[in-house]
């Protein structure tokens, strides 16, 4: 056994090592090649992976039709599982579009830009599809939007709403972990090693897509919750009267997302049946307080958002299979 000592080095926010050359000649492998890691406590070990899917490869040639949008190219390619991307110029490329196509970067976990000259762009996705997890992706994306749900239960009671202008921020990492779940179970359609490493059926992988969705959406409410109610005010008593039904909504929420991943019907009965005596008591807000006249649409309008917002985790729910007597 030969041993050899190489140095890190940082690129993007990747460590990387390189490979001893006489190693990846004698394995006829290539940039572009994908090597299978084995770490132990102190150690890791690679080995060259022979039965890895041919990496998908994509170029672009580059100025783009007038038509057609850089960013939108990048983030099709990526979500279609290409694991290299490569821009490629006959002129130099404009550090306008260059600082997009960084920006790009930034929305897709795992794609970094490993090299760069004034014509040329190369981009690879540098995680292991087969050490991710769908279903703890999706229930980050759940955490996160949470997270962004209880701070605008606070705005809602607090005299202090400037939290929720910073909400939009965190949306978009739920948007990453969107775009990368939905890269994932794709790329499960066409490999049959990643469906079979994570246990999903073809039946399973359109579920996660639509909960996926769904969960990407009710981010985006949240956030359109939060600038309704950092710019209108509402009197206290009526924000008191909301606060009161939806505080505890992270328990019906989370029972959804736990029923989804596990999969496990009678949890998702439970949820559904939590769901329903949560739209009774926002319905019972309207009908509480008196003449029409006396309700401001504000409260009415929000009210409805977050309705909106719970039957998000309620579709989840629903995704749940039914248990049929055979």
């Amino acid at each position: 056994m030969t041993r050899f000592v190489r140095r890190l080095q940082r690129i993007g926010s990747s460590i990387l090592v390189s490979l001893p050359k006489e190693w990846v000649d004698a394995n006829n492998l290539d940039k572009s090649s994908q090597v299978e890691l084995e770490t132990g406590q102190d150690s890791i070990s690679i080995s060259a992976n022979k039965e890895t899917r041919p990496t998908k490869e994509l170029v672009i040639s580059y100025p783009l039709p007038k038509e057609e949008n850089i960013v939108a190219n990048i983030t099709g390619a990526y979500l279609l599982g290409y694991d290299v991307i490569e821009i490629n110029s006959k002129s130099i490329i404009p550090g306008k579009d260059r600082e997009e196509i960084r920006n790009s970067m930034r929305r897709l976990v795992g794609m970094e830009i490993i090299e760069e000259d004034a014509s040329h762009i190369n981009m690879q996705f540098l995680l292991d599809a087969t050490t991710l997890n769908p279903s703890k992706i999706l229930k980050r994306m759940s955490s996160i939007s949470l997270g962004m749900y209880d701070d605008v239960l606070t705005g809602l009671i607090s005299d202090d709403k400037s939290n929720l202008q910073t909400l939009s921020k965190r949306d978009v990492e739920v948007n990453r972990q969107y775009f990368l779940l939905v890269r994932l179970i794709r790329s499960t359609l066409v490999d049959t090693k990643l469906a079979n490493a994570f246990n999903l059926e073809n039946i399973d992988v359109l579920d996660y897509r639509i909960a996926a969705n769904v969960l990407e959406n009710a981010g985006d409410s949240i956030v359109e919750l939060s600038n309704f109610i950092y710019n209108f005010s509402l009197p206290k008593e009526f924000s008191k009267k909301i606060y009161d039904v939806v505080q505890d909504f992270n328990k019906l929420a989370e029972k959804s997302i736990d029923a989804f991943t596990k999969p496990d019907r009678l949890l998702a009965i439970e949820a559904i049946s939590m769901h329903k005596q949560y739209e009774n008591k926002l319905s019972l807000l309207r009908t509480t307080l008196g003449s029409k006249k006396q309700i401001p649409l504000d409260f009415l309008d929000l009210i409805y958002m977050f309705e909106r917002i719970a039957q998000s985790w309620a579709d989840v729910a629903d995704l749940v299979q039914p248990i049929y007597n055979e």
